[in-house]
């Protein structure tokens, strides 16, 4: 092994040098290489003395810790040593493991001694602090409010703690909240009847109450005690005020109601002749009654000290103790609670007075909330109100649903059961309205009725089950009345073609319903009903209460939606979000916004309409066009003789065309009674451009018709005769403005005959030569006259017609 590292020693050396001595010139440098060598040899050596100084002082101290801990290990068995004798000797056991069971025994015991005398000295304090109350609160009320109110605190915190503490002592707690109520009970009725004998010392609650300087002082002492008693129960209710629950009475008001509650009692209770099952409004009215006579009172005296007592506590914004008002009327509700409840179970199977009375206990909530301001001492929620107790904490919103509808489909039935329901109504609209029939105009006020009655309805799934289960479902019966109308009048016309066809089992031509006016006015009644429903439909969209009724089904159905597309519950009751959207609007749910609630059915009564609206311009164009057939077979065109002087200027229409001006005339007369303007306008376009495409291919355009000038001038009358009609309904100009492409012929028809000397006017030989030159001669004389729809050869055609030429 020496060998070894005598040859590794000698090899790093020589690696050393040859590594420091290259060439002869690193020679010259040898003595400062020695003396660098001596140098890092002197820093080891040092280095290596103070590692083994080091070395010997942690030898030092570790020898001197492991002794230590030793020396502790012996003390340490000496002291178990001890304490396991001690233990044997306490104990009297024969081993230590018998000894340390024993001991831990008598440490529970200990234990459960010292929490048996917390609850013992508990205990003492409870019945102290209410035997203290007791004793004082005879002679001295006041002084017998403190031990009330420490005990009231201590019942408290026991209950606050026990979460804490796993329920460890729940019938500890029990026992001190049963002493503090039974204490509490004590002392209200103690108070009660004190502030009970200055009342009848007021002579309350009459009309000449004293409120004399002793008297005031007494009942506002009583008031102040009553206060005070209840003030615990008021703060532990400050800060979570239930709307859904009855809200608390103060006492003194509930000392004070007393007398009239039993004067509430004495007129609607038994066989009173107040007391009557079909007239709720007499006991609401009555409540109503004693606002109004005895607010002031309250506002008066009982104002100021709420607002002394609670206006820098937590209660200083909840209304029911902070206001006089709303602390009189949350003393008034339990009487007329009762009576509610009593009466809507004794006439849960009479309709009409279940609807009767429902109706009336949303007014009176209405009054309160509105003309009172009472909002039930939740300023955020507000009031849920009587109705609302009932309908869904009573659970009778589901039999008044079926009421209200069977009532409302009832009423329907009557609207449109009397022949006269479907007849025209001039009067209920402004004279440039479309007339609707007396049913639309009928089942738009019950349906607006019917939003009456659930307007005032907090709960949004009321208000939707409403709006579809009633509104929308009679809207929905109307349309397929109207349909149904509509596809009579179809079945009678294919019936009408059937007889002329003589395929009639009379084998007779018989006069049905589907001509003349009679005809076009059972299409006006489809119509009229269709666009006045549909235009109810669209304002109420615009109405604040549908408009808030859509955000809120909005924002329920895309809350109720997962992100990926599921429902995750019904959206009101049993109703999905695609059975609302099916009812009310396609938009239902969807992100981009938009739609309304009567989407769906104001656009199947916007189909209605334009459908029927076809059907009355196809059936006008059907017999103006059977009308126009005398006056396209008569062809005394070319044989008219040029006029003698003032004939040109008097010509009269032809007799043939009597019979389509008339029927033009009473249509358009009807229809421009029945329809609003835009309407009319439509459907007498598409007429007149169907009388023009008659005129024009049936009498100025047959190969067997021609035209000298006089019978161009015989037909320009005829033609500006059916203006004059249309023009005198529809609007002036009209008449030839629909009439365009036939107008510009009859210029070119009626020119004079000869050619035109200079500066007169273009006659026939000029125009024709010009027209039949070439197109673009043709076009220019055309732009010259003024002529902009017809064609080239649309006028060549026309000017063929002339026998003149």
């Amino acid at each position: 092994m020496a060998d070894v590292q005598l040859s590794s020693r000698a090899t790093r050396v020589e690696d050393y040098l040859n590594d420091k001595l290259q060439n002869t010139a690193d020679l010259e440098g040898l003595d400062i290489l020695l003396e660098n060598v001596q140098t890092q040899q002197e820093l080891l050596k040092q280095q290596l003395l103070e590692a083994e100084k080091d070395l010997a002082e942690s030898t030092k101290a570790s020898e001197a810790h492991s002794s230590a801990l030793l020396q502790q290990a012996r003390t340490f068995k000496k002291q178990q040593a001890d304490v396991d004798r001690r233990l044997l000797i306490v104990t009297r056991s024969e081993t230590s493991d018998d000894a340390i069971g024993k001991f831990d025994a008598d440490i529970k015991a200990l234990q459960q001694l010292d929490v048996a005398t917390g609850y013992v000295e508990l205990l003492a304090e409870v019945e102290d602090l209410s035997a203290e109350a007791r004793r004082n609160f005879k002679s001295s009320p006041q002084a017998a409010l403190q031990p009330y109110l420490s005990l009231q605190k201590l019942a408290i915190a026991l209950k606050e703690a026990q979460p804490a503490a796993e329920d460890a002592a729940p019938h500890l707690v029990d026992h001190v909240e049963k002493t503090a109520q039974h204490l509490w009970k004590q002392m209200k009725d103690a108070f009660a009847s004190d502030f009970e004998k200055v009342l009848t010392r007021m002579k309350w609650p009459g009309k000449d109450v004293a409120m004399t300087g002793p008297l005031e002082q007494e009942w506002t002492e009583g008031v102040e005690k009553l206060l005070e008693l209840q003030e615990p129960e008021l703060n532990s209710q400050s800060d979570h005020i239930n709307p859904y629950a009855e809200p608390l009475v103060l006492l003194p008001l509930e000392v004070m109601v007393k007398p009239l509650h039993l004067r509430f009692q004495y007129h609607f209770s038994g066989d009173r002749p107040t007391n009557k099952l079909d007239k709720p409004e007499y006991f609401l009215s009555h409540i109503m009654g004693l606002l109004n006579a005895y607010d002031e009172f309250f506002a008066t005296y009982l104002q100021p000290l709420l607002r002394k007592r609670f206006k820098t506590s937590n209660l200083s914004m909840t209304s029911i103790f902070i206001d006089s008002t709303s602390a009189l009327i949350t003393a008034l509700l339990p009487m007329l609670r009762r009576k509610v409840f009593s009466v809507i179970s004794q006439i849960a199977k009479q309709p009409q007075l279940l609807s009767h009375f429902i109706h009336e206990l949303m007014s009176f909530d209405i009054s309160l909330r509105d003309e009172w301001g009472y909002d039930g001492g939740s300023g955020v929620e507000g009031w849920k109100g009587l109705t609302w107790e009932v309908l869904v904490k009573k659970d009778w919103f589901g039999r008044w649903l079926e009421v209200e509808k069977t009532f409302a489909l009832s009423r329907y039935q009557n609207i449109i059961d009397p022949s006269e329901s479907f007849e025209i109504d001039y009067e209920s609209v402004e004279p440039s309205a479309t007339k609707p029939t007396n049913a639309a105009i009928r089942v738009n006020d019950l349906l607006e009725t019917i939003t009456d009655r659930y307007r005032p309805l907090p709960s949004f799934s009321q208000k939707l089950r409403f709006l579809i289960d009633i509104q929308i479902a009679i809207f929905d019966l109307f349309h397929i009345r109207l349909v149904g109308f509509l596809d009579e009048y179809l079945k009678d016309t294919s019936s009408l073609f059937s007889t002329v066809q003589g395929v009639s089992s009379s084998g007779t031509k018989q006069k049905l319903p589907t001509e003349g006016l009679l005809g076009l006015e059972r299409l006006i009644r489809v119509y009229g009903s269709a666009e006045y429903l549909e235009k109810k439909m669209r304002d109420w969209s615009d109405d604040v209460f549908f408009l808030e009724l859509w955000e809120e089904l909005q924002d329920r159905a895309r809350a109720n939606t997962s992100s990926q597309g599921q429902e995750k519950k019904n959206l009101a009751g049993n109703m999905t979000v695609k059975h609302v959207a099916d009812k009310t609007s396609a938009a239902v749910g969807n992100e981009e916004g938009g739609g309304a609630l009567f989407d769906e059915t104001a656009g199947a009564y916007r189909r209605l309409r334009v459908r029927t609206e076809g059907f009355i311009t196809d059936t006008f164009v059907q017999q103006i066009r059977s009308s126009f057939s005398a006056y396209s077979r008569m062809n005394p065109w070319s044989a008219l003789s040029s006029p003698s002087a003032g004939d040109e200027l008097n010509l009269a229409i032809s007799a043939e065309l009597d019979a389509p001006i008339g029927l033009l005339s009473s249509f358009l007369s009807f229809l421009a009674n029945a329809l609003a303007q835009a309407p009319l306008r439509r459907i007498a376009r598409q007429v007149v451009l169907a009388m023009q495409a008659f005129l024009w291919d049936h009498v100025l355009m047959p190969q067997y018709h021609n035209f000298s000038y006089m019978g161009a001038k015989q037909f320009g009358r005829d033609v500006r005769g059916i203006w004059e009609v249309v023009d005198r309904f529809v609007g002036v100009g009209q008449g030839e403005v629909g009439m365009r492409r036939l107008a510009e012929g009859l210029v070119l028809l009626e020119l004079d005959g000869g050619g035109a000397g200079e500066g007169e006017a273009l006659k026939l030989e000029d125009v024709e030569k010009r027209l039949f030159r070439d197109n673009e001669s043709g076009r220019e004389v055309l732009e010259e006259m003024g002529l902009e729809v017809l064609s080239e050869s649309e006028a060549r055609s026309v000017l063929q017609k002339r026998i003149d030429l």
